[in-house]
């Protein structure tokens, strides 16, 4: 299980978000777990990929109720990022086509290969998501360029 942490003062980790600490809550407090540990190459700008992806969420889902609000962003994440292109295909048992959205660890693209995937990001949530949104919304999407 791969959890995206942020280290305070004193060594204190704390989830770096709502997806994050959710996955958290199946640890028993006051318990030892062994963890590893990797940098995030370029923090800030892969906060503000998940910020963008966020922020197409709460827009994509604004009048729906899920039962699992941070499973159902993690589905929501991969499909946009398989709509932008970055998606591998598989084949079923059955014969089927299956595609599989890549992941955007770091440790899978290089910081290049990163930004092509977020401007990719962009492109296909204006496509999709924003197509029909009006002059605020796009005012907000502006900060994410």
């Amino acid at each position: 299980m791969k959890i995206t942490m942020l280290k305070f003062h004193g060594g204190q980790l704390s989830p770096a978000n709502e997806e994050a600490a959710t996955a958290l809550e199946r640890f028993k407090n006051n318990e030892q777990y062994e963890i590893e540990i990797k940098l995030v190459q370029n923090p800030q700008f892969r906060r503000k990929v998940f910020a963008f992806l966020e922020f197409c969420f709460e827009h994509w889902s604004s009048d729906m109720e899920f039962a699992n609000r941070a499973k159902q962003f993690t589905i929501f994440r991969k499909n946009l990022t398989a709509i932008a292109g970055y998606y591998d295909t598989f084949y079923t048992i059955s014969g089927d086509t299956r595609i599989e959205a890549q992941s955007l660890a770091y440790g899978n693209m290089s910081p290049e290969e990163f930004e092509g995937c977020y401007q990719a990001l962009i492109a296909a949530a204006m496509r999709t998501i924003f197509k029909d949104c009006g002059v605020d919304v796009e005012n907000q999407l502006i900060g994410f360029f």
